[in-house]
């Protein structure tokens, strides 16, 4: 399978779109993520628009940047902008001119967050698209368990052997802590930050406490909420916040961590072939992972929250969209069953619908509100299709 073969259909409209409408569009995601790619069919790579700040020639060309991107027309394409922040400043001005000459189209590998200069300096000027690898819905459902082992990264799911992809992976992970991470101005030691990424592996799916991995590591918890906000700010953690109600009931108040890409999860776990993920310990953990990067990745919610009480009950996703609220429970069984704690969720949440996602092939209802699917139900869906609303009809009136 090529590269080329697999197509990202439905974000490049999205690109397309965003470009109409807002002055600047950043594509944010991980490094190797393939925003690169996306942004190179819109311009080509040695258009004078084009400009990446890994290359020594853009970089000289933007030495004086006010200069070189004035009298630009059309999109202008800057990649790897978190190594040049002081652009945002001119960005800001550029895209306040009338008429608008040119629209910008920036690439980055760390949240906005973590790049405070563009929230400051773009507020109301940029809309943020975040990009992860290849999707279930671009790779297609029959390749859920290659891409739930290799993960979302393009060079890792579509390598020639299980073992290449492995060591494509490994070496991700240290070209990622020993290059990019200072290339970002932070001076942690690689070592250190690869003993914390794999604990955070070894949390996966859980309840984050930091007096854990902070008494391991011999560091204070405040280090160690440091690191987890830096790996979330660079896209490779996901820390999903937990939802509270009114309720009659002490609710949990600490954040989940994931590992956001399955593929990486693995090797920071030492899972090397399918065989070894079938029959690992944290397979549950591992898959309740990928399936909530699916989910947010293809409903794009409004919100999206979990939720779970010290008596037990819990909710993998809580979603709001439109003003809807709707429940995601995810289950690595053959035939999911009702449980009190989707009944408690029911009733506590207030919740419209309620979907169970599993790794099986038949779609079945649990009751009015409750649907099992299996994952493979997300590809090409959106949040509507999954969730129909009810259509109310009316009465019709007495005949007197």
């Amino acid at each position: 399978m090529l590269l080329a073969m697999i197509k990202r259909t439905r974000l490049q409209a999205r690109i397309t779109r965003a470009l109409k409408r807002s002055r600047i569009v950043a594509l944010i995601g991980p490094r190797q993520s393939g925003k690169t790619t996306l942004a190179r069919q819109i311009v080509p790579s040695n258009s004078t628009n084009y400009f990446d700040l890994e290359d020594p020639a853009s970089l000289a060309r933007l030495s004086q940047p006010m200069t070189a991107l004035e009298e630009l027309r059309g999109i202008v394409v800057i990649d790897e902008i978190q190594h040049r922040p002081d652009l945002f400043q001119v960005l800001r001005v550029l895209a306040d001119r009338k008429p608008l000459r040119a629209r910008f189209l920036i690439l980055g590998s760390a949240s906005p967050n973590l790049l405070r200069q563009s929230s400051e300096s773009l507020a109301g000027r940029i809309e943020t698209i975040p990009v992860g690898g290849f999707s279930l819905d671009e790779v297609g459902a029959s390749s859920v368990n290659r891409h739930w082992q290799r993960g979302e990264f393009p060079l890792s799911f579509l390598a020639r052997t299980n073992d290449d992809s492995f060591a494509w992976r490994q070496q991700f992970i240290q070209t990622f802590l020993e290059r990019d991470v200072p290339q970002l101005g932070i001076n942690i030691p690689a070592p250190a930050l690869l003993r914390f990424w794999t604990m955070v592996a070894h949390c996966h799916a859980n309840i984050w406490n930091a007096a854990d991995p902070a008494r391991s590591l011999g560091i204070g918890e405040s280090t160690v909420r440091r690191y987890l906000d830096l790996f979330t700010g660079l896209l490779v953690v996901r820390q999903l916040q937990p939802w509270h109600e009114n309720l009659n009931k002490r609710q949990v108040k600490a954040p989940k961590v994931y590992i956001r890409d399955s593929g990486l999860l693995h090797v920071l776990l030492g899972i090397r072939t399918e065989k070894e993920l079938f029959t690992h310990p944290r397979i549950g953990a591992s898959w309740e992972g990928y399936a909530v990067e699916e989910v947010l990745s293809q409903l794009q919610p409004d919100q999206a929250y979990f939720w779970a009480t010290h008596q037990g009950a819990e909710l993998d996703l809580l979603l709001f969209k439109n003003g809807r609220r709707l429940g995601i429970e995810i289950k690595r069984a053959d035939a999911p069953t009702l449980t009190p704690s989707m009944r408690s969720a029911l009733a506590d949440l207030k919740l419209e619908k309620l979907i169970v996602l599993y790794p099986g092939s038949q779609e079945y209802e649990l009751e009015p509100r409750v649907r099992v699917l299996p994952i493979g139900a997300l590809a090409g869906a959106t949040i509507d299709a999954l969730f129909p609303k009810k259509h109310r009809t009316r009465a019709a009136p007495e005949v007197r």
